[in-house]
């Protein structure tokens, strides 16, 4: 599987505050970090509701500083817990990670680089504007952010890229105009996104309208961003005779997989389809977290990523295509 975990032990060695709601945290594993590029995210155990959960976080730094890993984490009170866990350990607190992964590579062969964050979705680009800091190719990062006292990395964006660093404070500036964004990008440049999943298909829909190569879109996801609150529903598979039960603060296939329903799946981030189910019915919307299902698709209600994706209340009715004995 692409997404195989080597876990390691590892400590929180320090912690700071860098925005009211983002914390920066130092992890240093017990037997030396391995290497990593601008992109990359480490997977860290968590405990939720006294359940063993994984979570996925961004490396902010370049991977040559020293023996540390840095993640920052933005605090969800209403999210699916990992945020509150992460914000409840102390420095020195034993935690288990896994090796850094990267499915949000930076090329180093393009035309020129547009990279856009909104809100905390600024972590895996940081190490990318780092790296592309010194590059002879047009540079520009955009950082969407809803308060100034939001935006936990613009000082240090701005020593490193100067003017190529474009602060947009929403409740100074308005929203980020994604039509704007994606028509200054050169017709052989790349785009570089991480933010709300809102964000992501309306730059996505804009790019494929504009019939640019689908190759020099690259973005990456965060499964606590929805179009609705997290709140629990109920999933129904006939065929299991099964009614389950989705806390709030669960996914739905972690839900699934207690109640012994199996299901096959990788990523965890609603990116490579391997969980998705069929959709009988719902009583409620269907909110769709996921990048893997086309946006004709996700009109359709006839699919969903069982790792990120759920109900906005009531039951949703499944296929999970699994014939138990």
């Amino acid at each position: 599987m692409k997404f195989r975990d080597h876990w390691v032990n590892a400590s929180v060695t320090a912690l700071e505050n860098i925005s009211p709601s983002i914390k920066l945290f130092q992890i240093t594993p017990k037997n030396g970090r391995a290497s990593w590029t601008p992109g990359s995210n480490i997977r860290i155990r968590v405990r939720v509701e006294d359940r063993s959960e994984i979570r996925t976080y961004s490396l902010i730094d370049t991977g040559v500083e020293d023996e540390h890993y840095r993640i920052a984490v933005r605090l969800i009170e209403d999210g699916q817990g990992g945020s509150r866990y992460m914000w409840s350990l102390n420095e020195n607190d034993l935690i288990e990670i896994s090796q850094p992964h990267n499915h949000f590579e930076l090329s180093r062969y393009s035309t020129s680089y547009t990279l856009v964050a909104g809100g905390v979705g600024i972590t895996p680009l940081v190490s990318m504007a780092k790296a592309l800091s010194n590059s002879d190719k047009p540079v520009r990062l955009i950082y969407g952010v809803r308060t100034r006292s939001e935006a936990a990395f613009g000082d240090l964006l701005k020593t490193w890229l100067g003017e190529r660093l474009e602060l947009s404070v929403g409740d100074e500036d308005g929203p980020l105009d994604i039509a704007s964004i994606v028509n200054s990008v050169d017709k052989n440049g790349e785009l570089y996104v991480c933010g709300p999943i809102g964000m992501l298909e309306a730059i996505s829909k804009l790019w494929r309208k504009s019939e640019r190569p689908l190759g020099l879109l690259r973005y990456e996801t965060f499964a606590a961003s929805g179009h609705y609150p997290s709140q629990e529903f109920m999933v129904e598979i006939p065929r299991l005779n099964k009614l389950v039960r989705v806390p709030a603060h669960q996914s739905m296939l972690a839900a699934l997989q207690e109640a012994g329903v199996e299901l096959m799946s990788d990523c965890k981030r609603g990116e490579c389809g391997l969980c998705v189910v069929d959709v009988v019915s719902t009583t409620e919307p269907v909110d769709h977290r996921d990048v893997f299902l086309s946006a004709h698709q996700k009109a359709e209600n006839r699919k969903l990523c069982a790792c990120v994706s759920r109900s906005a209340g009531g039951t949703v009715t499944i296929d999970t295509a699994y014939r138990g004995l």
